[in-house]
């Protein structure tokens, strides 16, 4: 599986990072396809994408329902393990942007998240993790963008520096200036 060796060659910044590669290949070689439906209460694989404009100065960021915060683009893989074209397909679906294109063609990073019990739909989603592998995209912030009023409330470029005043989860600004680290920007 092509996911399987992206994530043994992706370089882990910490220990964490080693920890949370280590028991997302645990999950992959235990779960295999059941590991990308998030029908598995207990995990299952997400992408998301760090959008940046073309100066690398800001960041695109939906204001997310459920998370009542400025977050990344992204969701479940539905299925799907080549998690660079669900993080591509749901950032193109959140932001209404046609012409996103790849920062590179490597995974910026790995986490492993908590999602707490929540209501979406109607329907109960129990507590349970998300696998996530993040990719940096690059857009034109001069293009359109369209809410997806079913996901998120509002769209904004933000500026790299200022993230801090937008994001109310606090443990996410660390994931995010480490994907920024990583570009070289922050």
């Amino acid at each position: 599986m092509k996911l399987i060796e992206e994530i043994k060659s992706y370089k882990t910044n910490d220990e964490l990072e080693l920890i949370d590669q280590q028991t997302m290949l645990e999950f992959l070689y235990s779960y295999k396809a059941k590991a990308f439906d998030r029908a598995n209460n207990i995990a299952h694989f997400t992408a998301s994408a760090i959008v940046v404009n073309t100066n690398k100065t800001k960041v695109l960021f939906a204001y997310h329902l459920i998370y009542k915060s400025f977050a990344w683009l992204g969701g479940h893989a539905d299925g799907n393990p080549d998690l660079y074209q669900v993080a591509l397909k749901e950032a193109k679906e959140e932001s209404g942007l046609n012409n996103l294109k790849p920062f590179n063609d490597k995974i910026m990073s790995l986490e492993i998240l908590p999602v707490m019990a929540h209501l979406k739909k109607g329907n109960i989603v129990p507590n349970h993790l998300h696998l996530n592998v993040t990719y940096v995209l690059i857009a034109n912030e001069e293009d359109t963008l369209k809410i997806k009023e079913d996901e998120n409330s509002a769209l904004a470029w933000l500026e790299i520096n200022d993230l801090d005043k937008y994001v109310n989860e606090k443990d996410m600004i660390k994931i995010y200036r480490k994907i920024l680290n990583r570009i070289g920007k922050n």
